[in-house]
């Protein structure tokens, strides 16, 4: 059973919208007095590098609880990292260290896997490519940055994925925004989910491509969509598209949902449409042995036409791939600005992404990499039944390692991160720009290399914070049991009684 968003109730809805208002009023205030009392610091004949209005957000929202974010880290990030404390806040001033370092449990990072730290069987290789290739290649793919692991990788990611070619680059968000305009430009039509990644949304307005956005996860409403845009054709002239092509992500990752695969690539195919299948979050986290959402919806993965993931998350590494058919992968080498021009990603960086998928893959160790997964997958339902028996308003689908609790009012986000953080709790809260006004959540992922006792230890902490900030929302809550043996769920909805 998926586990979808429900909204808020009545009255948090209103008292939200009342607190953004409230935000709102006071901020113009402070600014009409501002420009009454304050001389200007702009230089005498230029115009402001930023307007008022401008950063409006940043100065009056943003400012008084901006050590919820940017936290750094004085460790690896494994089950459990050091948080380096800051000064507290004091307005547009900067914070600072304090040089005092707070053990925590990290429920924040995409460690998915647990290959971000330190590991027996990788490591060791990654340090012996260190000594033979050094820091970096200091050139671009097509100059002299291509080495033989790079080969290697690319051969190994086509290999791991069951497509017929891959093509590797130095970051993940380029990834997008370079290869999508490779692929569409002017003529062509793009239709892109409504919550697709930042990165996929400047790919597509660099394109030039005409974008029309579908409901989230919504395969009616892109079919309708589909047949409207074609039959009507190209604005003005209506002369066919060049292409159409549709853009997903495996898993959302401000949603933990997993897209409809299976129904967009039956889609794709009765009109005749490209299907681009961003599988950042997905990839190595998915499917029984980590291959992503086609594995894990049973689709061949030659069914879609264009495979992007990311090496940042499950494989502890940095960059991206793209990967599919020969024509394909050839032509994104010779147009996309990220393969022809970036530096390319460092070989100790390459050693380990084809390290863990050597692990993920068998070819190193029969079972370690697939209890990797499984242990993932196990620890990411249990936790995600705890929270929904606690009441709590969680989204996301089952074996998602990515579950936000939402929140909804917007105070709640710097009091909940705060409060978890002097509880040693390591935690990612998310609001407005990242979210819509009304859906500010707290982000939690989980890893392979968290234990029962780290999950049970965050599951104490967080159901405090639900009696604290009264984040149990709904009167009708799912108890969710779950077999960490067996893998089964089983799902009973209880209808709480009215008081």
């Amino acid at each position: 059973m998926d586990v979808k968003e429900s909204g808020p109730p009545y009255f948090i809805a209103v008292a939200t919208y009342l607190s953004w208002m409230i935000l709102f009023m006071f901020g113009h205030a402070r600014d009409f007095f501002r420009k009454l009392f304050l001389k200007s610091t702009c230089r005498e004949g230029y115009a402001p590098i930023r307007q008022d209005y401008e950063d409006f957000y940043t100065r009056r929202m943003y400012y008084r609880i901006h050590d919820c974010w940017n936290r750094p880290i004085g460790s690896a990030p494994t089950s459990w990292f050091d948080i380096l404390e800051r000064t507290p806040v004091a307005g547009e001033k900067p914070i600072n260290t304090t040089g005092v370092k707070r053990h925590c449990l990290n429920l924040g990072s995409y460690n998915y896997l647990g290959f971000a730290a330190s590991d027996d069987y990788c490591t060791p290789r990654v340090m012996k490519t260190l000594e033979k290739f050094g820091w970096g290649t200091s050139s671009s793919r097509t100059e002299a940055g291509t080495t033989e692991k790079h080969a290697e990788l690319e051969t190994l990611v086509a290999e791991y994925l069951g497509v017929e070619k891959a093509v590797t680059f130095g970051m993940g968000f380029a990834t997008n925004s370079f290869s999508i305009p490779a692929l569409v430009n002017k003529g062509c039509l793009v239709l892109s989910d409504a919550l697709n990644h930042s990165s996929i949304v400047a790919g597509v307005r660099a394109s030039g491509a005409t974008v029309k956005i579908f409901r989230h996860n919504d395969v009616a409403h892109l079919e309708q969509q589909l047949r409207k845009l074609i039959v009507q054709g190209q604005p003005r002239t209506h002369r066919p598209w060049k292409k159409v092509l549709i853009i997903v992500e495996g898993i959302y990752s401000m949603e933990g949902e997993i897209c409809n695969l299976k129904e967009i690539v039956e889609l794709k195919k009765k009109y005749n449409a490209y299907l681009y299948l961003d599988e950042a979050h997905s990839i190595g986290a998915m499917g029984r042995n980590g291959k992503g959402i086609c594995e894990h919806a049973g689709v061949n993965p030659r069914d879609v036409d264009v495979m992007m993931g990311t090496f940042t998350k499950s494989f502890g590494s940095c960059g991206g791939y793209i990967a599919g058919s020969i024509d394909l992968v050839d032509h994104l080498t010779k147009i996309s600005p990220g393969h022809k021009y970036a530096a390319s990603m460092s070989p100790a960086c390459v050693e380990q992404i084809i390290s863990a998928l050597n692990l993920i893959m068998g070819k190193a160790d029969s079972t370690r990499g697939t209890e990797k997964i499984k242990s993932l997958h196990e620890n990411s339902n249990y936790f995600r039944a705890k929270l929904l028996a606690m009441g709590m308003d969680v989204l996301g689908d089952w074996d998602s390692p990515v579950m936000p609790i939402m929140m909804y009012a917007p105070g709640k986000l710097a009091s909940l991160s705060r409060a978890c953080l002097d509880r040693n709790i390591g935690l990612v809260v998310v609001g407005f720009p990242a979210t819509t006004l009304l859906t500010a959540r707290a982000r939690v992922c989980i890893s392979a290399s968290h234990t029962r006792e780290d999950l049970d230890f965050a599951l104490e902490v967080l159901e405090e914070m639900a009696d604290t900030f009264g984040l149990r929302y709904h009167p009708v809550h799912l108890n969710s049991k779950f077999d960490a043996k067996s893998g089964a769920k089983e799902t009973v909805m209880i209808q709480a009684e009215a008081k």
